[in-house]
């Protein structure tokens, strides 16, 4: 039985990224960049002005203070996308706005509260404190220069980075291909939901919160038909979930029962099992295989041993898939309120809730058919074998997304 870390390991080890496309910036939200990125331009492009008032030579407001106003003649005005052509000489300025270029001469922009009209003459104004040298100028470059490195190659494409790159130039990148992810069920028990419910039937529901977590972590889910508990009809739904996906992830159907079929029908199209179990909790029945350069990943039918072997295992591939750099799951630092205790031996991953004050506490019962639980849930706790977190304690909360 393989630890976490190993089992891990095997799955990267056998994953390769998707080849990449070309994909248009208003539809890459989420994808992961499949090069370096370069600046197009400096940026800012220009010296420009960061307030409303005037452009100002600072030397010639040296002696500006309210009780000694200075006065400059105001050339012209020049809007925020409008190169203003003439010099600002001695004795000059010129009104610009937020975003307007600075203007040939000028150094530095005074702000319009300091600034007032000049009633003994309307074509000046005065000036009621000095400037500083380029104060309230962003100088041409100074937050990035043209062919500046923006991102490596592997990182996540999120909303403040993609208005980044749009400053920068960029209309498009190379993004791996988001990978198609089937999701299959078996179980003679399981009923779609909405259908009626005989005596020993049970809802299905693994399906649609594991779509929702492939969803978060960029694949495309495919939720496929239940599967009945028989050699073929296995074999038929994982061979159509192959010929349309790049993963296919099963649940139930992976133990060493007699109706537990998927590692036989996966052998039986060709299948090579890496390996089929964990040593974790929930979780330990979990199979890893390829079938020519697809992958299988075939989950417990246990819904809170799925949701959490998919976090720990399946999720980490998904982001490889798609050229990540950095596939495994992120930790938020929260405070125990009450012990966490394992008395099992194997490492037991506990559902926890978590405030906005980074404090955790249990979720509920931890048996994995307490859906309540998960659903209650924020994320994940690692309590080591035959051991107690005491309240109090710093732990690592792995969450759900």
């Amino acid at each position: 039985m393989l630890s976490l870390e190993q089992a891990r390991e095997q799955i990267l080890d056998a994953v390769q990224p998707l080849p990449a496309e070309t994909v248009d910036l208003r539809s890459a939200l989420g994808r992961f960049t499949a090069e370096p990125l370069r600046s197009t331009v400096d940026l800012p492009p220009a010296d420009n002005s960061a307030m409303d008032g005037y452009a100002v030579r600072a030397q010639d407001l040296a002696s500006a203070a309210t009780a000694s106003p200075v006065a400059l003649r105001v050339i012209g005005t020049a809007p925020a996308g409008v190169v203003f052509d003439k010099l600002v000489e001695a004795g000059t300025c010129v009104r610009v706005f937020t975003g307007s270029t600075l203007p040939r001469g000028a150094d530095a922009v005074v702000m319009q509260e300091y600034v007032k009209q000049n009633s003994q003459d309307p074509s000046s104004v005065l000036f009621l404190e000095s400037a500083p040298l380029r104060d309230y100028v962003r100088l041409r470059g100074e937050d990035v220069k043209a062919g500046a490195l923006l991102l490596e190659a592997g990182e996540k494409l999120t909303a403040p980075r993609l208005s980044f790159l749009a400053a920068a130039g960029i209309s498009s990148v190379r993004a791996a291909r988001r990978p198609a992810a089937g999701l299959l069920a078996t179980g003679n028990e399981l009923r779609e939901p909405g259908q009626p419910l005989e005596a020993g039937a049970i809802y299905e529901s693994n399906r649609l919160g594991l779509a929702g977590l492939a969803r978060q972590a960029g694949a495309l889910p495919k939720i496929y038909p239940l599967v009945q508990d028989d050699l073929g009809a296995t074999q038929a739904a994982l061979e159509l979930a192959f010929s349309e996906c790049d993963v296919v992830i099963s649940t139930g159907g992976v133990s060493v029962g007699e109706m537990d079929w998927v590692k036989a029908a996966f052998a039986a199209m060709g299948g090579r099992l890496h390996f089929w179990t964990v040593s974790i909790r929930p979780g330990k029945p979990f199979a890893f295989g390829c079938w020519k350069e697809k992958f299988l990943f075939g989950l417990p039918g246990n819904p809170v041993s799925a949701l959490v072997t998919f976090l720990l295992l399946a999720r980490p591939a998904l982001l490889k898939l798609q050229g990540a750099r950095e596939v495994l799951t992120r930790t938020i630092p929260a405070t125990l309120s009450e012990p966490l205790a394992n008395k099992a031996g194997r490492r037991h991953f506990m559902r926890v809730t978590l405030d906005e004050r980074g404090v955790a506490r249990s979720a509920g019962a931890q048996s994995s058919h307490i859906l309540s639980a998960m659903a209650r849930a924020d994320g994940l706790v690692d309590v080591p074998p035959k051991a107690t977190l005491s309240a109090g304690a710093v732990v690592e909360v792995i969450p759900w997304d």
